[in-house]
């Protein structure tokens, strides 16, 4: 993977849930790190057909592992003002350089 590919910045974000005085929860997010990706969203080509176990995935993301966290499955990304759910993490020819990440777009039900 080369750095010009990775063309998109995206944003790595975290959801905790705080609780304020009155004893109510709400969801915070906080941006984990901004960094740049290559960003593919799902098509009918030979590589999509054999992730067919992850039938939900819209969109894949390949980035430079970042230092200090490791991205699992309960963060999220936020790409062009879209926000994906992440299904899977993986270690792109196990040497710890690059992750790719399948995700699932979140659409919302408002109209």
């Amino acid at each position: 993977m080369s750095f010009g590919k990775m063309r998109t910045l995206i944003d790595i974000i975290q959801t905790q849930s705080i609780k304020d005085k009155d004893g109510f929860a709400t969801d915070q997010e906080s941006v984990i790190a901004s960094i740049r990706a290559y960003k593919e969203d799902r098509h009918g080509n030979e590589a999509w057909k054999n992730r067919a176990s992850f039938s939900t995935a819209t969109s894949l993301f390949r980035f430079r592992k970042p230092h200090g966290f490791k991205v699992t499955t309960f963060l999220k990304i936020i790409c062009r003002g879209e926000r994906y759910n992440i299904l899977s993490v993986e270690d792109l020819k196990e040497r710890g350089m690059y992750l790719e990440v399948l995700a699932e777009k979140i659409v919302s039900s408002k109209g």
